[in-house]
């Protein structure tokens, strides 16, 4: 147990470009989406907790380790995209930290949510991370800037995000 940074995945746009591409343009899409997401966990010593149709939750032991993927997840799908794919993929990232309730490998509790929603607020190609995760990398040479306050489901009032400034 203890402080964990829980990272979602999330391809922005799946359902419209299925419903317009078919099925086997999905497929490749998710493809694309899962080799690089599942390299750069790994490659971060991360964990994939599972996988949500549309993209992939994993754990990691550092803040850092996980904001340092979610930036290399971004860098390598544009880098896809610039050699004019059929079928560019674009994700969105959300990353919080804080201690997660584990049961039977799956993680719960509010830090996951919160992962969640920062991920489905995020903006294409951006990573969104609470206070907690940008306070944890502090001296690890990561730039963040304010990204507002977010009224987010679930959670009481508003709360204060940090955008991961990624540099390609």
């Amino acid at each position: 147990n203890g402080i964990r940074s829980i990272m979602f995945t999330d391809i922005v746009g799946s359902t419209e470009a299925t419903s317009r591409f078919g099925d086997d343009a999905a497929i490749a899409m998710l493809g694309t989406h899962d080799s690089v997401v599942r390299t750069s966990i790994n490659d971060h010593g991360g964990r994939e907790v599972k996988h949500t149709g549309d993209g992939i939750m994993a754990a990691f032991n550092s803040a850092a380790n996980a904001v340092k993927s979610a930036c290399r997840i971004i860098a390598e799908l544009n880098q896809h995209k610039a050699t004019d794919p059929e079928f560019p993929v674009t994700v969105r990232v959300g990353i919080s930290a804080g201690e997660p309730v584990e049961q039977a490998s799956d993680l719960f509790g509010s830090t996951v949510q919160l992962a969640a929603r920062l991920c489905a607020q995020a903006e294409p190609s951006q990573v969104l991370v609470s206070n907690v995760v940008a306070d944890l990398c502090l001296g690890k040479n990561i730039k963040f800037h304010d990204a507002g306050e977010c009224e987010l489901k679930g959670f009481d009032g508003k709360i204060p995000t940090r955008a991961v400034e990624i540099v390609c």
